[in-house]
């Protein structure tokens, strides 16, 4: 370059065998040549003023021979792509042009035995007594990084499809244990229906004929006192059985629930709590008699979890007052549990071991409801179950 702006242009001098090169230009080469990353100065023109022996060697020329050449053509002149590189859209360029400098990670630099390799450079102008000079250009080939980068992203890939593997056989075997749940609950209702008509059938057949015989027995020994006091005493033994033996029937499968529908058995079942429990118990029933009576399966899984709501409250709440409300109404179904007892964190509720929460969640989701629990320590505890009727059900 013939520039009074500039020294006259040449490669970096090797540093103590440089005659006629000053000081201040010996400590200047030491600290180009010192440094890995490749960097050349460019005048206006674009043409090479000077370069460091790590930029010389990463293009493959001599350095002398770089001095004075288009660097744009010798080293920037195609894209990725395979497309010729014009000047004017060359971003090293822009620096001196436009006085701004630039950052580049996506281009290539070639080589002189034709080949490239992937480069990241920063162009930023040489700015002299308000006029623009040049530009210093820095680079690194960063062949390295890319395989390190594609590395990355082949494991990110190969990981992500793991993941999604995983996470797919999970929730195979998540709807699987769901649908062997149901399958479960189904049986054990079946089950427990069974077993409660075989105590009524056998066991309370059994009492019954026991308490005839006592009655016949009774009858005839009344000219013996003592034997008819043991009799009487065997009869009220009886009588308590029965009683037990109904309320087995009862807990292990609700005659009303068949016989007179899921509204009926829960007034039926909330009266029965008020009266065990001898607490401040408000029942609040708004039943739509137009709405059609749930399906026995969703019938099923709703008395048990009230059941359960109600359990829980016996057990854990040391309450006073208990609010039930019952709405069937604009088609939805909504079973609501309100307590004023002692209440629990949000961590407990939702701790993996809290198999009363965990069973009602999974008995709400089986019939397509949902179990929203508000409760927090010394605040009560609100239950609440809401369920969709189904669409097009007869009242």
């Amino acid at each position: 370059m013939e520039s009074a702006a500039f020294p006259s242009p040449v490669a970096l001098p090797a540093i103590g065998r440089a005659p006629g090169v000053s000081p201040w230009a010996q400590r200047l080469a030491l600290l180009l040549e010192s440094t890995g990353e490749g960097i050349f100065g460019i005048d206006t023109r674009g043409c090479c003023v000077f370069i460091n022996r790590a930029g010389a060697e990463m293009l493959g020329h001599p350095a002398p021979d770089v001095i004075g050449r288009d660097m744009h053509a010798l080293t920037h002149h195609t894209r990725p792509d395979g497309q010729p590189y014009p000047h004017e859209a060359c971003p090293i360029f822009a620096a001196f042009r436009e006085g701004t400098p630039c950052r580049i990670d996506r281009e290539l630099f070639w080589r002189a035995d034709g080949t490239s390799f992937p480069v990241e450079y920063s162009s930023h102008p040489i700015v002299e007594g308000g006029a623009v000079l040049g530009a210093v250009v820095t680079f690194v080939d960063i062949t390295a990084r890319r395989a390190a980068d594609e590395a990355l992203r082949r494991a990110n890939e190969v990981l992500e499809q793991r993941v999604e593997e995983r996470t797919a056989a999970l929730s195979t075997a998540l709807e699987q244990l769901r649908r062997l749940s149901t399958h479960l609950e189904s049986v054990r209702e079946h089950e427990r229906t069974r077993i409660a008509r075989e105590i009524h059938d056998e066991l309370g057949s059994l009492l019954v004929a026991l308490k005839m015989d006592l009655g016949w027995l009774a009858k005839r020994l009344g000219d013996r006192p003592e034997l008819l006091a043991k009799g009487r005493a065997m009869s009220r033994l009886i009588d308590t059985a029965v009683g037990n033996v109904g309320r087995i029937i009862t807990d292990l499968r609700p005659s009303i629930l068949d016989h007179q529908g899921l509204w009926a058995a829960l007034e039926w079942h909330a009266q029965e709590f008020a009266r065990t429990t001898e607490l401040d118990c408000r029942l609040r029933f708004d039943v739509d008699e137009t709405l059609p009576e749930p399906p026995q399966a969703t019938a099923i899984a709703v008395f048990r979890i009230f059941q359960e709501m109600l359990s829980n409250v016996a057990r854990h709440a040391r309450a006073r007052r208990v609010t039930v409300d019952v709405v069937a109404r604009d088609g939805v179904w909504i079973v609501r549990v309100d307590d004023d007892g002692v209440g629990a964190s949000a961590a407990a509720i939702d701790d993996a071991r809290s198999w009363g929460v965990l069973g009602m969640r999974e008995r709400a989701r089986q019939v397509g409801g949902t179990l929203r629990v508000q409760t927090a320590p010394g605040q009560g505890t609100c239950v609440e179950l809401r369920v969709e009727a189904p669409a097009g059900a007869t009242p």
